[in-house]
């Protein structure tokens, strides 16, 4: 049996993996080969290819801020990084805002992410009733407080698009992919040495970078460590038809925590149920049971114009939830040292993907970040209680 040797091997090819693969590939400082592991080249049932594509920068941690703030400016310079000959990946990427509505009850918080925001750069408007009903005549302000809404870097973009510009460059670079999974690790001397491969055998490594989603436990798993508080969660994308025109529709986050866009002449939506309703999921069955008692009734509420809407095509997908406190895990296990977590995005990793992409690449080529720190993200962090919450969950 041929075995190969990779310095950089990289399980899950989505967006987070591809990302840190293209960011190695282009490093000039970095030489080293790089695989790339990916059970499914369709992705059709990857988390990035059933992502809803948002992109914002209203959170309200400085890091996840950062981190999308650099990813605004990738989205709208695609092309001065994803270039491959003339072909330029098309991201569609429609600026239309996020909109953040708070009742009373949630002025406070929404208020001081508001000012943090703000004090990071963020675009980013504080919105009165009255002047959401100027600016949003179809959107029922009777119960609400306030609102924020992102005037610039904001919106949504087409995950493949995004996915295939990556792997794409990756590729130009010299980066392989390989169809085939994960099934083991071999350690040796407190590192990983071998990648256990389900058709191919296995090959050495120097680094095993962990960017598989939602399996990124049993991963962690394979390399002893028991502890990673990444859980698959399965969220539900419903489609809407309305008759009714929402002129300058945002992606619009109600303070129940539903949200909905539009999508060409429909409207996507969903929400995040509550952690007693949220158990470990990998299936991809649909259930309704959540637009019809929950969505549709709060979509009634705050568009009446949504009041005769009609459900349409809807599917099931997957969030890698840090159950800890919904931000992502990043860098290097203190005892596995070679072993680099990229997981744990709890919804955000389509949007974090270049600067997680690019972090991971400075941790791997020059041993400590260079251009954002995000130490504080760091695995270590878990053992020592030092969460970083991140309360902007959609």
């Amino acid at each position: 049996m041929n075995q190969k040797n990779y310095d950089v091997v990289i399980a899950g090819g989505g967006v987070i993996g591809s990302a840190i693969a293209y960011f190695l590939a282009a490093e000039a400082t970095f030489d080293g080969s790089v695989l790339v592991v990916e059970k499914d080249p369709t992705y059709a049932r990857s988390s990035t290819g059933l992502s809803v594509g948002g992109i914002r920068q209203q959170f309200s941690t400085p890091e996840n801020i950062e981190i999308s703030k650099f990813g605004a400016d990738f989205f709208k310079t695609v092309g001065e990084y994803l270039r491959v000959d003339d072909s330029v990946p098309d991201l569609s990427f429609r600026e239309a805002g996020y909109l953040f509505l708070a009742s009373g009850k949630g002025q406070p918080i929404l208020e001081q992410n508001y000012q943090l925001q703000r004090t990071h750069g963020v675009a980013v408007i504080w919105l009165t009733p009255d002047a959401l009903e100027r600016r949003f005549p179809w959107l029922n302000v009777s119960d609400l407080a306030a609102g924020t809404l992102g005037l610039d870097g904001e919106g949504w973009i087409d995950p493949y698009s995004l996915l295939m510009g990556f792997k794409r460059k990756a590729e130009s670079l010299g980066v392989e992919y390989l169809k085939d999974e994960v099934v083991g690790l071999s350690l040796a001397a407190g590192k990983v040495a071998k990648v256990r491969l389900g058709r191919d055998g296995s090959v050495a490594c120097g680094v095993l970078v962990n960017a598989a989603g939602p399996r990124a436990g049993g991963i962690a798993a394979m390399a002893g460590i028991r502890d990673l508080p990444v859980h698959p969660r399965k969220r539900f994308v419903y489609t809407f038809d309305c008759r009714a025109e929402l002129p300058d529709c945002p992606l619009v986050v109600d303070p129940g925590g539903v949200y909905f866009r539009p999508e060409g002449r429909k409207f996507l939506c969903g929400m995040s149920p509550v952690e007693a309703e949220d158990p470990d999921c990998l299936d991809f069955k649909l259930e309704t049971k959540m637009f019809d008692e929950i969505i549709w009734p709060a979509l009634a509420q705050r568009v009446p114009d949504f009041a005769a809407l009609e459900r349409g095509y809807s599917w099931a997908g997957h969030y890698a939830v840090n159950v800890l406190d919904r931000n992502a895990i990043l860098g290097p296990h203190p005892a596995v040292s070679n072993f680099y977590f990229a997981n744990g995005f709890s919804g955000h990793g389509l949007q974090q993907s270049p600067a997680v992409g690019r972090a991971i690449s400075e941790l791997i080529a020059f041993g400590s970040y260079q251009t954002l720190d995000l130490s504080k993200l760091c695995y270590e962090r878990l053992a020592r209680g030092e969460w970083v919450r991140e309360r902007n969950v959609v």
